[in-house]
């Protein structure tokens, strides 16, 4: 996914992302909404197209706002989401068979991100989520939403070499 990096913080980058789709899933596991979308983009939609695979995975809790970034869906329920190839719009992505599966357009925004590598056990995740934070507050950026994960490596990938990140949407 394409983005530029408008500064860094320490260890945080300020990106900017521009306008971009997802699809979506709200209110289940990770492993159930993986899927249910993965069936989507091999085949299981109306014109039985596939779609290529991209990363990053976005998972995160949202709040009724939309998504910031791939991540917030207008939920207050968990939401994990693949990010669509950018050859697609809106009017050439193939539409869903399975009425779970929501496309959205993500508008262009301002993301704060620190990378980390390893497994995404919550523990982990809560630890440089609260890193970010403390970066952000520290260097006066306000953020706009909650956090969510994005996560780059297929699941049989070992986790040592796992390349993730904790995003928040700031204001510009």
């Amino acid at each position: 996914m394409r983005y530029t990096v408008e500064r860094k913080i320490g260890d945080v980058e300020i990106r900017n992302y521009p306008n971009f789709l997802i699809a979506s899933v709200d209110g289940m596991t990770d492993d159930d909404a993986f899927r249910i979308l993965f069936g989507y983009i091999s085949g299981n939609n109306k014109s039985r197209e596939q779609v290529a695979m991209t990363v990053p995975v976005i998972s995160g809790k949202r709040e009724r706002e939309e998504i910031p970034m791939t991540t917030p869906v207008i939920s207050t329920s968990r939401s994990f989401s693949f990010v669509m190839p950018s050859r697609y719009t809106q009017d050439t992505l193939p539409e869903a068979s399975d009425e779970r599966v929501r496309i959205i357009e993500i508008r262009s925004r301002r993301i704060a991100v620190l990378s980390f590598k390893g497994r995404t056990k919550e523990d982990s995740v809560r630890r440089h989520e609260a890193e970010l934070l403390r970066i952000l507050d520290m260097g006066g950026v306000k953020v706009n939403g909650e956090s969510f994960l994005m996560r780059y490596n297929g699941p049989f990938t070992p986790g040592f070499i796992r390349h993730n990140e904790i995003a928040v949407e700031v204001e510009t």
